[in-house]
């Protein structure tokens, strides 16, 4: 029944992934912490791997569909591996302190609950060929090194994931319309998580009966998630879950002044 109700899980949080380029880390971080009842440490580096297929699915769905400029995204996946590598040699003195760990993930649940009521309350205009904003697309190589870096940070200190600095970023910031933008936050976030979930099985932070299971459902729920975003209108699950992340958030700040 474990083994099930992980996998249901983990496909869940492969099609939310998918579908609004987040990476899914943000619906499994709570299972696995106050469902499974994993450790912050063992939480992160338990989701950050399963979240490593989630993108790996996501961002081959978007290759296929045509959504993902590789060169493009280039500075912005070196930049960010990086990062992820110093931040995750950082993690260990942070995850002897497992509280702190808590109230970090709580803050980024925060923003990335605020983020998508914002987006959720916020009618969608975008077309294939436009962003919101309506700016074209910026070539310049500094932004998208700097954006990299920062999302960088994310996946090898906390094990989330970067969507709710990536998919703005490439929106707003390097004039990318909305697929487009959803596809490079997946892969590069695929290769943060996969630097990060490596370091973090060499550090002893993953529990393998765990994420099997979880592994497979994201792995086909990241398909299926990508499939659904060519066609499927985004800004209502965005205020739902907006909301539900917001008592994510409360309950890791609790966690925090609980222990």
């Amino acid at each position: 029944m474990d083994w099930i109700v992980l996998l249901l899980g983990g496909l869940f949080a492969g099609t939310l992934g998918g579908l609004l380029g987040i990476g899914g880390g943000v619906v499994l971080m709570p299972i696995l912490r106050f469902f499974v009842g994993l450790d912050p440490a063992r939480a992160a580096g338990t989701c950050v791997l399963a979240v490593f297929f989630t993108t790996l699915g996501g961002s081959y769905r978007h290759f296929k569909l045509g959504h993902l400029d590789v060169r493009f995204t280039a500075p912005v996946i070196l930049s960010g591996a990086c990062a992820t590598i110093v931040f995750s040699l950082l993690f260990v003195p942070l995850a002897q302190n497992g509280r702190w760990l808590d109230l970090a993930i709580g803050f980024v649940f925060a923003l990335i609950s605020l983020r998508m009521i914002v987006e959720g309350l916020t009618s969608s205009r975008e077309s294939d060929g436009e962003t919101q904003t309506g700016q074209r697309r910026n070539n310049a190589i500094w932004p998208r090194t700097a954006i990299g870096a920062t999302a960088g940070m994310l996946p090898g200190l906390l094990g989330i994931g970067t969507g709710v600095i990536l998919v703005p970023a490439f929106t707003y910031f390097l004039g990318l319309p909305i697929k487009a933008a959803v596809a490079s936050s997946l892969t590069s976030f695929c290769a943060n998580a996969f630097i990060s979930s490596s370091f973090k099985l060499a550090q002893g932070f993953i529990d393998l009966n765990v994420a099997l299971p979880i592994c497979a459902g994201t792995l086909v729920g990241s398909n299926l998630g990508a499939a659904l975003n060519k066609r499927f209108p985004s800004n209502g699950v965005k205020l739902i879950f907006g909301l539900l992340f917001s008592y994510v958030a409360v309950q890791f700040v609790v966690s925090f002044y609980r222990a």
